[in-house]
């Protein structure tokens, strides 16, 4: 698989400088952790899960998660987990089919060990598990559980740690709780995949839910929150994690989205009318700044509930012209001893030492959603994937 995958390779060839790259469930952790893009949940109880998996692989998604949890009933979780082994095993029997990285969303840690042997040779289409309300101390039970399901299994399973208990969000637990996490997924950092937020927890302690035309930066409590978990586990230093954006929680709203884009796109001279009505339908003003806030942050990816996010999520998430020269120009050889240079584009001061881990993972996020061609925008690429 490979982000823009989609689309056809002439499009592509005009769209990039230089295209992303391919990838699949077996290629290092580093590389799928950037590569995890725009995570898509699906309830787990979905009568024709196997043809809306299919589909959005079709569409552009990349990583998917199945889940069991708060999006289904607490009835209907023995349900669930028949249903999902139903549809892997009709997943398993498409031969050839290219599919996103699936993860599904458990309650406890028993259903872990449970699921997989359910699941017998249909577990080759599975990456890993998402954990749930993960603290340092309920973090254990689960991850032990994920490791021994590996080893029985032969199939390597990765874990994304969702944070969002009310432990981590409460100012007077919260450096405890984040020690805490980080010892334990320090210890199975080979099965830490990448970190989620669970904002809509975080805000639901205090009975907030932010508006349309609000990003998840702009209620203190929650931002702070943020601030904090990239400090302590998403450090650039070898320690850190990858952490990815908070979900988006609206779609097909009032038509205020894009506007700032639009009118700085000369693509749109040509296809204006056509192109501003899909825009409108696909996404908003509010996710655009979130997203662009989350990059600024130092997260990477986003939780996503609605397909018509993913496209915003992946046009953003490519790396401009601009970005890949800068970087190239700090990651030089010749520089190593530091120093500061002008741009390539002439139009700011690269400092080597200071930039360089901003580089390094500049150039990661090029290899996976590719860079740009100098004149193409964010309003193209997303241009493209609609009519992919």
């Amino acid at each position: 698989m490979r982000h823009f995958g989609h689309i056809a390779p002439e499009v592509r060839k005009r769209l990039f400088h230089r295209e992303p790259c391919e990838f699949t469930p077996d290629s290092p952790a580093r590389l799928l952790a950037a590569a995890l893009g725009a995570t898509l949940y699906s309830p787990a109880t979905r009568p024709r899960l196997a043809d809306d998996i299919a589909k959005q692989a079709a569409r552009g998604v990349v990583s998917m998660v199945l889940c069991l949890e708060d999006s289904i009933d607490d009835g209907d979780v023995a349900a669930g987990e028949e249903n999902l082994v139903r549809q892997f095993a009709d997943l398993a029997a498409r031969p050839g089919a290219v599919l996103p990285l699936l993860f599904v969303r458990v309650r406890a840690p028993e259903q872990i060990p449970d699921l997989v042997r359910r699941l017998g040779p249909a577990v080759r289409l599975l990456s890993g598990f998402v954990l749930p309300k993960f603290t340092g101390e309920r973090g254990v039970s689960f991850l032990e559980a994920l490791a021994g399901a590996e080893a029985e299994s032969g199939r390597r399973l990765f874990a994304m740690p969702v944070l969002e208990s009310p432990e981590l969000l409460y100012r007077e637990s919260r450096v405890a709780t984040l020690e805490g996490i980080y010892r334990v997924i320090d210890k199975y950092r080979d099965r830490v995949l990448a970190l989620r937020l669970g904002v809509t927890d975080f805000c639901s302690s205090y009975g907030l839910r932010r508006a349309p035309d609000m990003t998840a930066y702009d209620v203190q409590i929650v931002a702070s929150v943020i601030a904090d978990v990239v400090n302590m586990l998403g450090r650039a230093d070898g320690t850190g994690f990858t952490v990815t954006g908070p979900v988006w929680e609206y779609f097909r709203v009032q038509e205020r989205m894009f506007k700032p884009q639009l009118r700085q796109s000369p693509f749109l001279e040509v296809q204006a009318v056509e192109l501003r009505e899909k825009l409108i339908e696909h996404a908003m003003d509010g996710l655009l700044r979130e997203i662009s806030l989350d990059q600024a942050n130092g997260l990477l990816g986003k939780t996503c509930i609605h397909p018509s996010h993913v496209l915003p999520v992946h046009a953003l998430s490519v790396v401009s012209h601009e970005e890949f020269s800068d970087a190239q120009d700090i990651l030089r050889p010749e520089r190593g001893g530091g120093g500061v240079l002008r741009s390539a584009y002439t139009n700011k001061m690269n400092e080597v030492k200071p930039h360089r881990a901003w580089a390094e993972r500049t150039l990661l996020r090029a290899e996976v959603f590719g860079v740009a061609n100098e004149d193409v925008g964010f309003v193209e690429l997303l241009a493209a994937g609609l009519s992919g």
